[in-house]
C-alpha cells in the first residue's frame, strides 16, 4: 500500500488535532494578549485546513477500495489528481412476460 507524504514542516493529522485543542483552551482563557489570540487564530486555521486535507485525503483512499461485479474487492492506486471511481450500479434483469390466457386481452 502506498504511503501519503507529507511535507517536512506540515505536521501529521495526529499532532495537527492536538495542538488545536491547545491553542483552543488558551484562547478560551482570559490572560492572551490580544496580538497573541490573533497569532493563535491564524495558527489554528492553518491547521484546520491541514486536518481537512487529511481526512479528504483518507476518505478519498477508502472510496478507491470498490466491489466489482463479481464481488471480489479491487484495490486502485491512489491518485490525488483524478476523481473517486463511480461503482457501477447492479444491473437487473427484465421480469420474464408470460403470455396471455385465453380470457385475458394483452395491450402489449
Amino acid at each position: 500500500m502506498a504511503k501519503t507524504t507529507h511535507k517536512p514542516t506540515e505536521p501529521t493529522f495526529e499532532s495537527a488535532l492536538e495542538r488545536l485543542e491547545q491553542i483552543v483552551s488558551e484562547m478560551e482563557g482570559d490572560k492572551l494578549p490580544l496580538e497573541e489570540l490573533l497569532g493563535r487564530y491564524e495558527e489554528g486555521t492553518r491547521l484546520v485546513k491541514v486536518c481537512q486535507e487529511r481526512l479528504t485525503s483518507a476518505e478519498r483512499r477508502i472510496e478507491l477500495i470498490t466491489k466489482n461485479a463479481a464481488g471480489g474487492v479491487t484495490l486502485t492506486e491512489f491518485d490525488p489528481t483524478s476523481p473517486p471511481p463511480v461503482a457501477e450500479p447492479a444491473q437487473r434483469s427484465a421480469p420474464a412476460k408470460r403470455p396471455p390466457a385465453d380470457d385475458e386481452v394483452s395491450l402489449f
